[in-house]
């Protein structure tokens, strides 16, 4: 009896462990089903939020109101600076005769701009070129020697001066020269002036197309500006130089406009 009895209740304890295995196998698939559905959801909605946050890029919750306001300020104002180019260009049979005579009338043009008080940093080298000459003829080519050309561009600091540069072109015989132009050295107090003006032109407009419209202005959305062109004043005519040696041009440099053109765009409501 003892050995049945222990029999039985090992078969019953052994019935009982596999009971409870099932049981907990049983209880790890709900577990595993149940995150399963969680991270099918979660990802889901990633997904979906993420597509939205894509349909919306560029746009904004609701479309702005704005009017843009256009508007020039201009300054009259005298220039301070000419400026020209002089040189010369040299024949010769060989290199070396065509560089002695260049170099020797450039630099006498050099020696007489810094008699006129023109600084060195206010003469630059701006063309030096050397190039052979042929003759063609019957069907054959010679070369008959060769031309060497070069040019300063030289800044005039004291107009008062400006006649007397020009006039060296005749007195060295200078057959290399270029326009003369005036600017402002330095420009930005007149820019800013131009650009006060401008907005105070803008403001009016934007003042006025407000009670027009029956709106009002809540900022300013975007601003551009730039410089657009002034009339400066050019003297062109080479033959005007003393190029022949005869008296030397009277030059003025008369007046230029700085202007400033803006662009502004203003949120309303």
């Amino acid at each position: 009896m003892p050995v049945k009895t222990n029999g039985s209740e090992e078969k019953c304890c052994g019935e009982t462990h596999a009971c409870c295995n099932g049981f907990a196998k049983k209880i790890m698939l709900t577990l595993l089903g149940i995150l399963l559905v969680y991270i099918i959801v979660l990802v889901g909605t990633i997904i979906r939020n993420n597509l939205a946050k894509y349909d919306v890029i560029g746009f904004s919750d609701k479309m702005e109101r704005t009017i843009m306001i256009e508007a020039d300020g201009k300054v009259t104002a005298k220039p301070d600076i000419a400026m020209t180019s002089m040189g010369m260009t040299a024949k010769g049979k060989t290199v070396l005769e065509a560089q002695q005579k260049n170099t020797e009338a450039v630099n006498k043009l050099i020696v007489k701009l810094k008699g006129f008080n023109i600084a060195s940093d206010d003469i630059q080298t701006a063309n030096y070129s050397v190039y052979p000459e042929y003759d063609y003829k019957d069907g054959s080519t010679t070369l008959i020697g060769y031309n060497i050309s070069q040019s300063v561009q030289i800044k005039i600091r004291d107009l008062k001066n400006a006649d007397k540069v020009l006039g060296l072109a005749g007195e060295l015989g200078l057959n290399n020269v270029g326009g003369l132009s005036f600017t402002i050295d330095d420009s930005d107090v007149y820019i800013a002036e131009a650009r006060q003006k401008a907005m105070e032109k803008a403001a009016e407009k934007a003042r006025v197309l407000s009670q027009m419209l029956g709106v009002k202005i809540t900022g300013i959305v975007s601003y551009n500006e730039y410089e657009a062109d002034g009339k400066g004043v050019y003297y062109k005519a080479v033959e005007d130089y003393g190029m022949g040696g005869g008296a030397t041009p009277t030059i003025e440099s008369g007046s230029m406009d700085v202007v400033i053109h803006v662009s502004v765009t203003l949120g309303i409501k």
